[in-house]
């Protein structure tokens, strides 16, 4: 019995993503239907119980994988549950920054029919006070997002540079 739980922890350890490889992942995620069902893929073994910006990512990836559902009730039902799912990873850590970011970034490209946009001027403004707040690993990452960002003015994006 001792061997069989080790080996249920080591495969666990073994298959669950880590962030590094997360956040090399999510800038193009939104390229390609495959990018989106390979990350969507990736997270399909978080819980919600999860390290809350592991969950937030699993978020944002039932978000983007909507978009490539074939009837409107599926794209509409996968959509509603990765909203929920990221509104509540930032009720739970409303003070991370990444986890801004990633609503940021769905939130700035998701349809205005969606309802979904009403955060960005928020998003924007936490982030731009609090990313001097980050480690270096962290900074840049979020610095690489608003370099791209169609929410920040390019006086903004040189300032991130």
């Amino acid at each position: 019995m001792k061997l069989f739980a080790a080996l249920i922890l080591w495969i666990t350890v073994i298959s669950a993503p880590d962030i590094a490889s997360i956040r090399k992942m999510y800038p193009t995620v939104g390229k390609s239907e495959a990018n989106a069902k390979e990350f969507t893929a990736k997270l399909a073994g978080i819980a919600n119980t999860d390290e809350t910006i592991l969950v937030a990512y699993k978020a944002a990836s039932i978000l983007l994988d909507s978009k490539y559902e074939k009837k409107l009730s599926s794209k509409m039902n996968r959509f509603k549950e990765g909203a929920k799912l990221l509104e509540s990873t930032i009720t739970s850590e409303p003070n991370s920054v990444e986890i801004r970011m990633i609503r940021l970034s769905i939130q700035e490209n998701v349809p205005g029919i969606t309802g979904y946009k009403k955060n960005i001027k928020e998003d924007k403004a936490f982030i731009i006070a609090h990313i001097n707040e980050q480690n270096a690993t962290l900074k840049e990452y979020i610095k690489a997002f608003i370099v791209q960002s169609k929410s920040f003015s390019a006086k903004e994006k040189q300032s991130a540079k």
